[in-house]
């Protein structure tokens, strides 16, 4: 576990760099999370609707979206998204949204 403080937010990632407390999370902790884990320098509207999308399912369902609803939701193509999260949309875009690291297939 690996534990950085960001605007005063004490953030606490494990081994994977998911955060493993996802009720801190805010669009400060985003931002760093992007640059720092996954290299997106500037989080564009396209990043930030993927993101929401997944961040609002998690907190309505307690887990990450099938990649299915995710492009279905955003409108964008499996390869827009791996554009925008090049390491795609569990490891980069759910990692961003502070949710936990997905089991299943998004």
């Amino acid at each position: 576990m690996r534990e950085v403080v960001v605007k005063g937010k004490k953030l606490i990632f494990d081994e994977d760099g998911f955060l493993q407390n996802p009720e801190v999370w805010d669009e400060d902790v985003a931002k760093y999370i992007a640059e720092t884990a996954e290299g997106i320098k500037n989080m564009t509207e396209e990043h930030w609707k993927v993101v929401r999308y997944l961040r609002d399912y998690y907190l309505k369902y307690g887990i990450a979206p099938p990649i299915r609803m995710l492009t279905r939701a955003t409108g964008f193509s499996l390869q827009k998204i791996y554009e925008l999260f090049p390491s795609g949309p569990a490891n980069g875009a759910c990692k961003i949204a502070g949710l936990p690291k997905p089991t299943g297939c998004v």
